[in-house]
């Protein structure tokens, strides 16, 4: 007798499995996995944790101006800062006529989780990986997850001490076959993610990277060379929204976009869906064909739940409905690979292959139910599907 099904349509079985995983999800953060688990000082101190901890480095990416000043040369702010000045995203300052970093070897975050939570889901599917962030962002979004560690100084929040070396031997001794620069803004701590990331590369790890892409094309294409896969998070697609409500503009996230493309790293992109803001579904269609157009239709995209917190903590969360007006908005324009993320169970997680529909990857929140790939290709017609299969 085969399961009886429930409303959600998982059986008991799989809304079980889905309800752990989201628990141990929890156990590891205050929301959606973005903060650090907090402990007792001694054990703080036993692993080198510390409130404040902080390595200043000089950094490559500024150039020095009249009267000590010095420019930053890493996003499109390209804040100039006078000497003692500390620039909007809170990581970078002048001292003494030199332009530092402050979150080099010092994440906010470290902890291993699914590649499906960043998320990716044409990478590895069901792997591990090692996440790292720092304090700081360059953007300033209302609808922040992580605004605990992205929006504050990186002497306000608890630190590792962990250069990159450590982080790549942790990785490693996890057995973990990613290191992945997320939950924060990695922007932040550029520096430090290009060193680890070289490392990372060079101990046959995959590098994962969630950014929401706000930096300038030639430290991007830097980085490009060892970066295998990157999250863009698209926040909007009206300018007005961008400056608004995220702190930013669009038109360097969109050329960032086509370098990405260009330079042939995998890319995925996720637009969190918020109620009155961004989900005009005539934008929402506008940017579906964008993509199709300008990154291919094979480029996965996640409409994500947006729910209530930090500065939007009174607007409603995401009705089902409107992610899947985007989903099919996602579809009509093209492209073969439209998620809906951060809704359980739905079948909007679940993959399809392109060219004889059929289920290829049926997932379950952060797990991995049911495969039907091999080596990248659909088991039942032979296609191949886009993606870091091995």
């Amino acid at each position: 007798m085969s399961e009886r099904k429930l409303p959600t349509g998982l059986s008991r079985r799989e809304l079980f499995k889905a309800g752990a995983l989201s628990v141990c999800a929890l156990s590891l953060s205050k929301f959606a996995g973005c903060a650090p688990v907090r402990s007792e000082p001694q054990e703080q101190a036993a692993r080198g944790v510390q409130i404040g901890l902080v390595n200043p480095v000089p950094s490559p990416w500024f150039r020095q101006a009249e009267n000590n000043m010095v420019r930053c040369q890493l996003c499109p702010r390209g804040c100039s800062l006078a000497e003692g000045e500390r620039s909007p995203c809170r990581v970078r300052e002048n001292r003494g006529g030199v332009g530092y970093t402050l979150t080099y070897g010092n994440p906010a975050l470290v902890q291993e989780d699914p590649v499906e939570r960043k998320p990716f889901y044409h990478v590895v599917p069901g792997s591990r990986a090692l996440s790292i962030a720092t304090a700081g962002c360059n953007l300033s979004c209302h609808f922040c997850e992580v605004w605990d560690i992205a929006l504050v100084k990186p002497e306000e929040v608890h630190n590792y001490d962990m250069p990159p070396e450590k982080v790549v031997a942790h990785a490693l001794a996890s057995g973990v076959r990613a290191v992945s620069y997320a939950f924060g803004e990695p922007a932040a701590f550029f520096e430090y993610m290009a060193s680890t990331a070289a490392l990372a590369k060079e101990a046959g790890l995959l590098n994962l990277a969630h950014t929401a892409g706000y930096l300038r094309p030639e430290p991007l294409r830097k980085l490009c060379r060892t970066l295998d896969a990157v999250n863009v998070d698209l926040k909007g697609f009206d300018e007005a929204f961008y400056r608004e409500v995220a702190g930013g503009e669009l038109a360097p996230v969109l050329e960032n976009l086509k370098i990405l493309r260009d330079e042939g790293v995998h890319l995925e992109i996720t637009n969190i869906v918020i109620p009155t803001l961004n989900d005009d579904l005539a934008l929402i269609r506008k940017m579906c064909r964008w993509i199709a157009e300008e990154l291919g239709p094979e480029v996965p995209l996640h409409f994500a739940r947006f729910y209530p917190l930090f500065r939007l903590s009174t607007l409603p969360q995401t009705p089902v409905s409107t992610l899947e007006q985007a989903r099919e908005a996602g579809l009509q324009a093209g492209l073969k690979f439209v998620y809906i993320a951060k809704v359980i169970g739905h079948e909007g997680e679940n993959t399809f292959c392109p060219g004889c529909g059929q289920k290829v990857i049926k997932r379950i929140g952060f797990i991995i139910a049911e495969m039907n790939l091999e080596n990248g290709a659909c088991k039942n017609c032979g296609s191949a599907l886009p993606g870091l299969w091995q």
